[in-house]
């Protein structure tokens, strides 16, 4: 196991997210020590999904607006096609992100949360991963996609699927451990 870290993490979603691309990086964010908080539009719980299927639910710490982007050292952002969409649309979330990456912070981006970057304008000149559906939104958005497991590009780590979810993680926790 890593050294425990004395950090605070933000993870981001709504109802619609991936739950193996939230619940995989929770538990090993914490594992080691980590404080996280699930930040959403809404109060309450936000449900999960597999793929198509209603999975758990997950408690929400805060919303979005009741957290400043300065409390925390790295974001992460799950996928989850109706999550992500949903989050892209939300000035906070948009806000919350922009202010993590001017600060350099990590930020943890899987599946089609990628979505959640092209539409805050964070995407140009950046090497990314997504799920493959996403990729010409990279593109059109002035990145470079990749069909990769897990990509690092500065303070953004990058994967594609629930399958990915350890390959992120361990990359996501270097990251953090280094910041």
């Amino acid at each position: 196991m890593a050294q425990k870290m004395n950090k605070h993490v933000a993870i981001l979603a709504t109802d619609g997210f991936e739950e193996a691309e939230l619940t995989g990086p929770l538990k090993a964010l914490r594992d080691v020590g980590v404080n996280v908080e699930v930040l959403a539009p809404h109060t309450g719980m936000i449900q999960g999904f597999k793929h198509f299927d209603k999975a758990n639910s997950v408690p929400v710490n805060r919303t979005v607006n009741q957290a400043d982007p300065d409390e925390f050292d790295a974001v992460v952002l799950p996928g989850g096609a109706l999550n992500a969409d949903a989050m892209r649309m939300e000035p906070q979330v948009q806000a919350f992100i922009k202010a993590m990456d001017a600060n350099h912070k990590p930020m943890a981006v899987i599946c089609h949360a990628p979505w959640e970057l092209v539409s805050a304008g964070l995407v140009k000149g950046r090497t990314m991963t997504s799920w493959p559906s996403i990729q010409d939104d990279i593109r059109n958005a002035g990145g470079k996609w990749v069909d990769q497991e897990v990509v690092v590009d500065g303070n953004l780590v990058t994967s594609r699927k629930p399958a990915d979810v350890p390959a992120f993680n361990r990359e996501l926790l270097a990251l953090l451990e280094r910041s």
